[in-house]
């Protein structure tokens, strides 16, 4: 593909009379005036219907065409879905009583006619609360997904999320292992209390058990008085006992109280 290019020249018959060579250096650089501050234009654009009604409104009472586009800028900005009263307008427009009336029913036929909730055209954009995802007229949309400016970026906004969810998570493994800590430390100190309470409740007569014909110890009492008082009353002192698998004593078919 070439792409065409004009031939260079130099010597052109009618450059000097498009060019005069006439400049001279001025003695000082350019200057402006400050900026003013302008005034600021209504977002409302005359149509032909206006055009018209504005030309046959003239015969009448004096309003220029940009007297006409404030007037009917200010009605659409001071109404929102419900148009504005007439005293309303009144307090609005600050213009002669006879045009205020006549702009106002003019504007008031004109937005009862459109099908729009507005005259002026503004651009549909998209809510806070995220309900108009699926209108396809939305205009200027949020990001969902995060452009990826730069590839194995270490400091990115995903890995300091994903470090903060860790350290979160092993936060709470750390306080669950320090309950479960707790836990296990009060059951040890429960176990020791429940056996001083036996041995000092019934510390004359641990002596006086027996298990299958032998005879007990203080810590095999102990334990055998914490095995079998934790069960049903029905199987303590002297009552018939289910078979239990207790180390370091025997199978307990039945339990006697010596006399």
């Amino acid at each position: 593909m070439v792409i065409p290019v004009p031939e260079a020249e130099s010597n052109i018959p009618y450059y000097d009379s498009l060019y005069p060579g006439e400049f001279k250096m001025p003695k000082q650089l350019i200057h402006i005036q400050p900026f003013s501050l302008d005034t600021e234009q209504p977002d409302y654009d005359l149509d032909s219907d206006d055009e018209a009604f504005v030309l046959k409104l003239k015969k009448k009472m004096e309003i220029s065409l940009l007297q006409f586009e404030e007037m009917i800028d200010r009605l659409e900005k001071g109404s929102g879905q419900q148009s504005v009263s007439l005293p309303e307008a009144k307090l609005l427009l600050k213009e002669d009583d006879e045009l205020i009336k006549e702009v106002f029913e003019y504007w008031s036929r004109k937005r009862k006619s459109s099908k729009a909730q507005s005259l002026i055209p503004s651009v549909k954009q998209e809510k806070r609360d995220g309900s108009s995802t699926n209108d396809p007229y939305v205009a200027f949309r949020r990001r969902t997904e995060k452009m990826q400016t730069r590839k194995n970026r270490k400091n990115d906004e995903a890995s300091y999320e994903k470090m903060l969810k860790l350290r979160r998570d092993l936060s709470r493994a750390v306080t669950i292992l320090e309950m479960i800590k707790r836990r296990e430390k009060s059951k040890r100190e429960l176990l020791h209390l429940t056996l001083e309470i036996i041995e000092k409740r019934y510390g004359p007569h641990l002596g006086l058990f027996t298990v299958s014909g032998r005879s007990l110890n203080l810590s095999q009492t102990l334990y055998l008085f914490w095995v079998v008082c934790l069960s049903p009353l029905r199987y303590c002192f002297g009552w018939h006992v289910p078979q239990y698998g207790i180390k370091h004593i025997y199978t307990i078919p039945l339990l006697k109280k010596m006399p």
